[in-house]
């Protein structure tokens, strides 16, 4: 397109979005003597990355090898050709493979992210060849958020999901031991709790705690790591469009303050602002049906696919757009958005079912492999599994957290909002009244119990093979014999809650190569245009490879752009 308003600024590069990748990219261009500006639309900075586990998938890690670890690229090149099949062209992937440990191990050394390698996060694969049992994953450090100063205002506040009682930070590490009932889960519970407690002073300015972990500290040390650089981002701008000069990006236009400005890029634009999830006219364009945006867990408002129209209106190729990093959600009522419901699926006393009453997977497989038989399922039965219904019983209430619901041993149904009965949960004396409550045939529900108690005496589950492999243990309760995802439903009450087909983001968008440039149709770069994150289409195809397969990506390909516009100078 071309400029119709006056230039009001320019810089080297313009990034598009205020998530991981579009911040590492920065940095990365400011270390190479780059001027950049960050362009957000929201209020606030942090993206969809803010709200999230905050980990990345990096294969051939430096930590995993200073542990001892045994990794190669080979290795982990045979799993993702496994996982992601032809969807992906080999050259992508062996350009994430051989930069992906580079980018953390730059990364950590330059700026202030710290991460740690979680050794016992297996792949979500086990079953294919490469796959490791734990070391690719690797968990954010907590952050001293005091360091932001005014700043941390502007952070987007995770979920409360991702924090313990909804307002003290702990690790992926942290969680997992708890979740798991590992040996010393309650002490470390109590030394969190303690920690935050005797933080007088920061209790005085928060209720939150001073330390941010997951996707909150990886954002909050990637923002304080552009302070140090002063690199300015800016809030409250609406990308619009972009900028080109025969068959070259050379620009943005945003909307600020209410009015459009046009911002030239000397060197190039790196997209980086999500998917198209938030944006129901596209969702029902390319995505499964049912689907509705109002299922994403990730910010209502933001990733609207401004990326994704921009870059088709420069002849941009596309891929995969009928797929989303899917995750069940579950709404709660009078928060913002709903809530993605990841290792509660594992805990042992709780299934799945469709209106039928009939499982239809294994429940504590991948959230995406989850979602995407849901889809599978809803159209072999006519519509019986968009929404599904998890089902537990008083034992689980009692010991096991579920969405919002703590273990009612520290928040029993009296302490729960009287709204949620009958909004967010359903609860019944028999498993035939909960049935009917919710619309599932009973007979089918009762027969479906029955089976699964048998299961949970022999441990093991010959419909759908549930807690058969490392990955599926790994959540699952450590102490729960012979299988730690399996227990009978047999103490009344009986419960039930919505579980709705959402996503953490969409997959599909615009095609890029290797050096993380945009391209045509005919496989040639579009000049001065590179998209990173969601608005790119998934290096990993339609698998998800590991926790941090979203966010691996988007930092490593935020790396390799950053180090291609350097070589263009």
């Amino acid at each position: 397109m071309t400029a119709q308003v006056q230039t009001q600024s320019a810089y080297d590069v313009i990034v598009v979005g205020s998530g991981a990748g579009a911040m590492t990219s920065a940095v990365f261009l400011a270390d190479q003597g780059f001027s950049v500006l960050i362009v957000e639309k929201s209020d606030k900075y942090g993206g969809t990355s803010a709200i999230s586990g905050g980990g990345i998938w990096i294969p051939n890690n430096h930590y995993f090898a200073r542990k001892g670890g045994n990794d190669t690229v080979d290795q982990a090149l045979t799993y993702l050709k496994a996982a992601a099949g032809d969807h992906v062209d080999e050259a992508r992937l062996r350009a994430y493979l051989d930069n992906a440990p580079k980018m953390i191990e730059t990364l950590t050394r330059t700026s202030r992210v710290r991460y740690a390698v979680a050794e016992k996060y297996p792949d979500y694969y086990p079953h294919l060849p490469g796959a490791l049992p734990g070391g690719r994953t690797l968990d954010p450090e907590l952050f001293d958020t005091s360091l932001l100063g005014e700043e941390l205002d502007n952070l987007r506040k995770p979920s409360p999901s991702t924090l313990l009682m909804g307002r003290i930070a702990w690790t992926a590490r942290h969680a997992h031991k708890a979740m798991a009932r590992g040996f010393g889960w309650q002490l470390l519970i109590l030394r969190l709790m303690l920690r935050y407690k005797l933080d007088f002073k920061w209790r005085r300015k928060s209720k939150y705690d001073r330390r941010a972990a997951l996707g909150s500290s990886l954002v909050a040390s990637l923002r304080r790591s552009l302070m140090d650089r002063n690199v300015p981002l800016w809030l409250n701008t609406d990308f619009s469009g972009l900028v080109s000069e025969q068959g070259r990006v050379t620009g943005v236009t945003v909307v600020r303050d209410g009015r459009e400005m046009t911002l030239k890029a000397r060197h190039g634009v790196i997209l980086g602002s999500g998917g198209f999830e938030q944006n129901q006219a596209l969702r029902e364009q390319y995505l499964p049906q049912p689907t509705r945006m109002d299922w994403s867990a990730t910010p209502p408002g933001n990733n609207t696919g401004a990326a994704l129209q921009a870059g088709l209106a420069q002849g941009a190729a596309t891929a995969l757009m009928d797929w989303a990093w899917w995750a069940p959600t579950i709404a709660v009522p009078g928060e913002e958005k709903p809530r993605g419901i990841f290792a509660e699926r594992a805990f042992p006393g709780a299934i799945v079912v469709n209106s039928l009453g009939k499982r239809f997977i294994n429940e504590a497989a991948p959230y995406l492999e989850f979602v995407d038989a849901m889809y599978r399922d809803n159209e072999v039965t006519g519509g019986k599994s968009v929404p599904a219904w998890v089902i537990f019983d008083g034992h689980f209430r009692h010991n096991y957290a579920m969405g919002p619901l703590m273990p009612a041993q520290v928040m029993p149904d009296s302490r729960l909002r009287k709204e949620w009965l009958n909004t967010l949960y359903w609860k019944a004396d028999t498993l035939a009244e909960l049935a009917q409550m919710i619309g599932v045939d009973a007979a089918g529900l009762e027969n479906t119990v029955t089976d699964v108690n048998d299961y949970a005496r022999t441990g093991i589950d010959p419909d759908f093979g549930r807690g058969g492999n490392v990955f599926d243990r790994y959540y699952g309760d450590s102490n729960v014999k012979p299988n730690p995802c399996l227990a009978p439903l047999r103490k009344g009450p009986y419960y039930a809650m919505r579980m709705d087909a959402g996503d953490i983001g969409t997959k599909g968008g615009l095609l890029t190569n290797a050096d993380a440039q945009v391209v045509r149709e005919d496989g040639q770069p579009i000049a001065g245009l590179y998209a990173i994150g969601n608005c790119s289409a998934s290096v990993m195809g339609t698998s998800y490879p590991g926790a941090g397969g979203t966010l691996g990506p988007a930092m490593t390909f935020a790396y390799v752009a950053a180090n291609h516009l350097a070589s263009q100078r």
